[in-house]
């Protein structure tokens, strides 16, 4: 069972759909059916969005994979905090109006962290696997 993956995953879905919305809002206020008008709050939005479903299915294949592996989850919650935190402060900070960076720094640090974290993990974890076996 991948409990902790379905949970990281419901709660990055929750902000998958704020984004979503905040595109869709200002799509409606400046009535821009494609693109960005030029319209700098709907570029970062559509940007915030676009940034997230980028980086988000890579960190959960990771933290599948490790937690299908038998990994102990605190170490999947551990890697899925990161990950949920870093996809947070990223989109709070490109939705900030520049050029406040602070928080998209931040999220992008986190989130670069949770993923190496996870790539890591998975391979250590299936080495010390493969290795216990043998």
């Amino acid at each position: 069972m991948m409990y902790v993956t379905a949970t990281v995953s419901a709660l990055l879905v929750f902000i998958f759909i704020k984004l979503s919305f905040q595109v869709i809002e200002l799509r409606k206020m400046h009535k821009v059916a494609f693109g960005d008008g030029g319209i700098d709050a709907l570029e970062r939005a559509i940007r915030a969005h676009a940034n997230f479903a980028e980086y988000v299915p890579m960190g959960l294949i990771l933290m599948g994979a490790l937690e299908l592996n038998g990994a102990p989850w605190m170490l999947v919650a551990f890697v899925g905090g990161f990950l949920v935190l870093g996809r947070y402060f990223h989109a709070k900070g490109i939705n900030e109006p520049p050029p406040e960076f602070r928080n998209r720094v931040r999220g992008m640090k986190i989130t670069f962290a949770a993923l190496g974290l996870s790539a890591v993990s998975n391979i250590a974890w299936v080495a010390y696997l493969l290795l216990s076996v043998s």
